[in-house]
């Protein structure tokens, strides 16, 4: 059974970082690109970030690149996705999820987590 397990969100002001973990279970952790998406209430799920299988690129939505980083390592089956410079707009649950490759559509995603809140104050 795959498990995605997300931690590490919270409430913080803005300016603030805050590093999420995504553990996995179940599966070949290093066959998979993993990947984070969020969504905030009323809107769609939007794709932040991507990481290929080795760690040997990744893929950042505009609105992030320069202040969130994504990392991984797949000797503990874990990836991390480093928010700093925390604003408003970022607030949302943020899910990881694990797919054959790196996309921006969530659909091409096979395992997902159950999220894990960040909200950030102003």
């Amino acid at each position: 059974q795959v498990q995605l397990v997300e931690s590490g969100g919270g409430l913080v002001q803005a300016g603030d970082s805050l590093r999420l973990s995504c553990a996995a279970s179940g599966l070949r952790f290093n066959s998979y690109s993993m990947g984070w998406f969020r969504q905030a209430p009323g809107k769609e799920r939007e794709f932040v970030v991507c990481i290929s299988r080795t760690g040997s690129n990744t893929y950042y939505a505009d609105s992030v690149k320069g202040r969130f980083t994504i990392s991984r390592d797949n000797s503990k089956n874990t990836a991390w996705l480093q928010m700093n410079s925390l604003k408003p707009e970022d607030t949302a649950v943020y899910y990881c999820a694990a797919s054959s490759s790196c996309y921006s559509d969530p659909l091409r995603y096979n395992y997902w987590g159950h999220g894990t809140q960040v909200t950030v104050s102003s």
